[in-house]
């Protein structure tokens, strides 16, 4: 459930047919801004309960807009500075504190996970910590396990922790030996945060507040231990029983929480379940300035940035196309290459993207998931990549180029 890594480059690489009916087309920021917004309206209009946009082209001018659906500000009034829960944008930082301790000579990345976990991953000896970071170890995604779905939907409210969440991606065949392909796991992020509680004797909200949260001061960035937020926040929500598209699964058609106008507020499940893969919660600005850090060096030396930046294909089939490195992806839009990552959990779905440099940041919240984890809602799925067209194109400074609007 945590959102497919590829999810992002589909969210940015619109296709002609659903790039912006009203694209940014140039004209200064301000221009940018109304061009944005109405865009942000519009997907609000094809059903996303809220969104928040934060675009930051490098320029000191950062745009910064929030819009909702009327019927949701009973819940809360939506703003731009609101925490959400970030999903597996969480694995960004998780990589990073790897890094970390790679830089200070406390883990290498080819450290087998048996070093580090005994016994706790079958054939742990072909598998390193750089095979876990980068997706390429075969292990099976815990997030499709059955077992799950209760967490999932807010029924179960137990607190997992990262061996119990490896043990149940563990006890599934792998998918493939290790090394050999690409796929996307869960898992391996749940081996990674046992390894860093391991390594460190600390615990992962401890690692986050104080080797990134703190240095960077974001104010609002955390690793959730439980369903209560520490501020203002952004309401999540997905469509009650009734209401809920058919393409969802029958297992998740009935989440938890307080139900009205056809949703249901999800806000208070806890997160739990997302551990090491993507249990942090952050806003728009503080996931803008961790990104802009991270990929401008101040968070890691050159040779572990250098680590993080080495990328594997996602399609076999596509060599130059999508990859994906530690904890981070990477692809090529129309306006420029973008490195970042995308996170999603019931009520949750946000893309965070930066330059190489880390001189331009983008990010895109939908208070809304299930539509895009399950393919469920075309409508909502045209707007938002029209939105994220446009959002990717601003950060680079540049209008959306012709060929992706539509004829």
């Amino acid at each position: 459930m945590v959102t497919a890594a590829a999810l992002a480059v589909s969210l940015a690489v619109a296709s002609p047919a659903a790039a912006a009916v009203t694209p940014y087309t140039g004209g200064g920021v301000e221009a940018q801004r109304v061009q944005i917004r109405q865009l942000a309206r519009e997907l609000v209009a094809a059903g996303a309960p809220g969104v928040i946009v934060r675009v930051d082209d490098g320029r000191g001018r950062p745009v910064e807009i929030a819009e909702q659906a009327a019927w949701t500000r009973r819940d809360h009034v939506l703003k731009a500075e609101d925490a959400f829960r970030v999903g597996s944008n969480t694995k960004t930082m998780t990589a990073t504190l790897v890094l970390q301790l790679v830089a200070e000579g406390k883990l290498a990345l080819t450290d087998p996970v048996e070093k580090w976990l005994p016994g706790k991953v079958p054939n742990g000896r072909a598998i390193t910590l750089r095979m876990l970071l980068n997706h390429t170890s075969g292990l099976f995604d815990y997030a499709e396990d059955a077992v799950l779905v209760p967490s999932i939907v807010g029924e179960d409210r137990r607190r997992w922790t990262s061996a119990e969440l490896l043990a149940v991606g563990v006890k599934h065949d792998p998918l493939f030996a290790p090394g050999t392909k690409w796929s996307y796991s869960n898992t391996n992020y749940a081996a990674i945060g046992a390894v860093l509680e391991r390594v460190t004797g600390a615990g992962l909200a401890d690692l986050v507040r104080d080797r990134i949260a703190r240095p960077l001061k974001l104010e609002h960035t955390y690793f959730a231990t439980g369903s209560t937020w520490r501020g203002p926040h952004a309401r999540g929500y997905e469509p009650d029983a009734a209401h809920m598209p058919p393409a969802v699964p029958a297992a998740f058609r009935n989440v938890a929480g307080a139900r009205h106008h056809g949703h249901v507020n999800v806000s208070d499940n806890d997160p739990g379940w997302g551990g090491a893969a993507g249990a942090v919660v952050s806003t728009t600005r503080d996931w803008s300035r961790f990104s802009t850090a991270l990929m401008s060096g101040r968070l890691l030396p050159a040779a572990q940035l250098a680590q993080l930046r080495t990328t594997v294909p996602v399609d076999p089939r596509q060599p130059d196309g999508p990859g994906y490195g530690l904890g981070i992806q990477t692809g090529d839009h129309p306006c420029g290459r973008f490195w970042g990552h995308d996170g999603g959990m019931p009520g949750y779905l946000s893309t965070g993207i930066t330059d190489r440099a880390g001189a331009r940041s983008a990010v895109v919240l939908i208070s809304t998931e299930f539509w895009a984890e399950f393919e469920a809602d075309p409508k909502i799925a045209k707007a938002a990549q029209a939105l994220q067209m446009a959002v990717t194109c601003a950060m680079f400074g540049k209008p959306v180029p012709a060929a992706a609007r539509p004829s």
